[in-house]
C-alpha cells in the first residue's frame, strides 16, 4: 500500500501538476443496479470531467450493509443488489459494505464507513492503482470519513457540498462538528451555488477556501422530444404541469397540490417514490384534485426527458436544495419553471425565459406564478436557449484548477 498511496517525492507531485490527475471520488451518493438514479449528479459530474482526458477516477462508492435483497424491504434491499464491483460508463465503481444499524446509524456511520473505505483501498492498491487526490461529495459523513482517510494514505482532499450536508445536518451537534472539522481540514471546498457558499461560511469555513463550481446539464440527454407519449400513457388532456423528486417532506409535493387547486383545468404529475405517497394520495382526494393528479411512480433517469417534453411547466415546491438539477433539466427540453424562493434557486431561474422563483411559498403564490409563466409569450426554443448556458464545460476547467492548485501546494 506504502509504494502506491504514501506520499510521493515533491518532483512527482510536481509532474501531477501537468499530467491527467489519478482521482478517487469517493461518495455514498452513487447509482448502482438496485438504485440507478441515487446520487447521479455525482457520477454525471465526474463524467463529464474525465471526458475531458485531463482526470481519472476510480470510485468508492460503499453502501449500508444488508443481508436480503427482498423488495419488501424497500432501500435497505435495493443497496444489497449493489455489485461490489462494477463498470459504469468506462469507471470503476467498488461498493464496500458498512454497517448503517437504524437509529443509530447517524452516529456511527463514520467510523463504520472508515474501516469499510480503507479496507478497500487497501485492495484497490494492491492492484496498482494511483491516487492524487481524494475528490470528496457530501459533507456527513462522507466528507469527514474522506478527510481522515485523506489523513492515512497521505493525500490532499478536495470536498463538494452538496445541500442537506450543509443546510440541514450540522442541526445536529455531533455531526455539525464534524463537518466544521471537515472543512477546516480540507485542502479545498467546491460549493454548488452561491447560497451554499454563503452557508458554509457561516458554519465556519474560510470563504476564500470556497469556490462556487455549479453543476451543468447534459444537453444530449435532456432536450425537446415527443411532447405526446406520456401524455397517452398517463390520459393527459390539456395542461400538464410536472413535479419531480423524491415524496419526502423536503420536497413539498403536497404545496404543489395545493397550488394545482387554484388552478382549474390543469393535470399534475409527480414523478417518484417515497414515504409520502400515501398522504399525497389522501390530500389530493380531500382536496377534489384526484382526478387531476398522476403519481407516476420512480422513473429511469433516461426517461425523464419524455415528461419534461410533455409537460407545459415544472414545479418545485422544495424547502432546501443545494443546486436542484431538475429545473436545468427541464428547461434543456423546452420545459420553463416555477421554483421555491430559497438559495440557490434564483441562481438556476435567473431570466424570464427560463420561469419564476415564486415570492412567497404558499400555494397562491405559487398558483400566480404558474399562470403568469403559462400565460407568457416565450418559447420553448426561447427556454431551451437558457439552458444552453449550462453545459459542464466550465465546471469540469473549474474542478481541474481546483485539484490542480491543490497539488501545486502540497509539493
Amino acid at each position: 500500500m506504502d509504494q502506491i498511496l504514501s506520499a510521493d517525492s515533491p518532483a512527482a507531485l510536481d509532474e501531477a501538476a501537468e499530467r491527467p490527475i489519478h482521482l478517487l471520488t469517493f461518495s455514498t451518493l452513487y447509482p448502482h443496479d438496485g438504485r440507478p438514479n441515487h446520487g447521479i449528479f455525482v457520477e454525471t459530474r465526474l463524467r463529464h470531467l474525465v471526458e475531458t482526458g485531463e482526470a481519472t477516477s476510480v470510485v468508492l462508492a460503499p453502501v449500508p450493509w444488508f443481508p436480503s435483497s427482498s423488495a419488501r424491504f424497500g432501500d435497505w434491499a435495493r443497496n444489497a443488489q449493489a455489485k461490489r464491483h462494477e463498470s459504469r460508463h468506462g469507471l470503476s465503481v467498488f461498493h464496500p459494505r458498512y454497517a448503517l444499524p437504524p437509529k443509530i446509524g447517524m452516529s456511527i456511520a463514520p467510523a463504520s464507513l472508515l474501516a469499510a473505505a480503507l479496507l478497500e483501498v487497501r485492495r484497490i492498491s494492491a492492484s496498482g492503482t494511483k491516487v492524487d487526490l481524494i475528490d470528496g461529495h457530501y459533507l456527513y459523513p462522507d466528507g469527514v470519513v474522506a478527510v481522515a482517510l485523506g489523513r492515512l494514505i497521505d493525500r490532499p482532499v478536495v470536498l463538494t457540498a452538496r445541500g442537506s450536508d450543509i443546510t440541514q445536518l450540522p442541526d445536529y451537534a455531533g455531526p455539525r462538528r464534524m463537518v466544521q472539522w471537515a472543512m477546516r481540514h480540507a485542502s479545498a471546498l467546491i460549493s454548488v451555488s452561491r447560497g451554499l457558499q454563503s452557508a458554509m461560511v457561516k458554519l465556519g469555513a474560510p470563504e476564500s477556501k470556497v469556490t462556487v463550481l455549479r453543476n451543468g446539464v447534459d444537453l444530449d440527454l435532456f432536450r425537446p422530444g415527443d411532447r405526446h407519449a406520456v401524455r397517452e400513457k398517463f390520459a393527459v388532456k390539456g395542461t400538464l404541469l410536472l413535479s419531480v423528486g423524491h415524496l419526502i417532506e423536503r420536497k413539498r409535493h403536497d404545496l404543489a397540490l395545493r397550488a394545482v387547486a387554484e388552478i382549474p383545468g390543469c393535470t399534475l404529475a409527480i414523478v417518484g417514490e417515497g414515504p409520502e405517497k400515501d398522504s399525497l394520495e389522501r390530500l389530493a382526494l380531500s382536496l377534489g384534485i384526484a382526478d387531476r393528479v398522476r403519481l407516476c411512480g420512480p422513473q429511469p433517469h433516461a426517461a425523464l426527458p419524455g415528461f419534461y417534453s410533455a409537460a407545459d411547466l415544472l414545479i418545485l415546491a422544495s424547502s432546501r436544495e443545494g443546486w436542484a438539477n431538475v429545473l436545468l433539466e427541464a428547461m434543456a427540453c423546452g420545459t420553463p419553471v416555477v421554483a421555491s424562493n430559497i438559495p440557490g434557486n434564483a441562481e438556476v431561474v435567473a431570466d424570464s425565459a427560463a420561469g419564476e422563483v415564486v415570492e412567497q411559498n404558499t400555494p397562491t403564490h405559487f398558483a400566480q406564478s404558474i399562470q403568469r409563466v403559462l400565460g407568457s409569450k416565450r418559447s420553448r426554443a426561447e427556454t431551451r436557449a437558457y439552458a444552453e448556458n449550462f453545459s459542464w464545460d466550465a465546471t469540469s476547467q473549474g474542478q481541474l484548477r481546483v485539484f490542480r492548485q491543490v497539488l501545486r501546494a502540497a509539493t
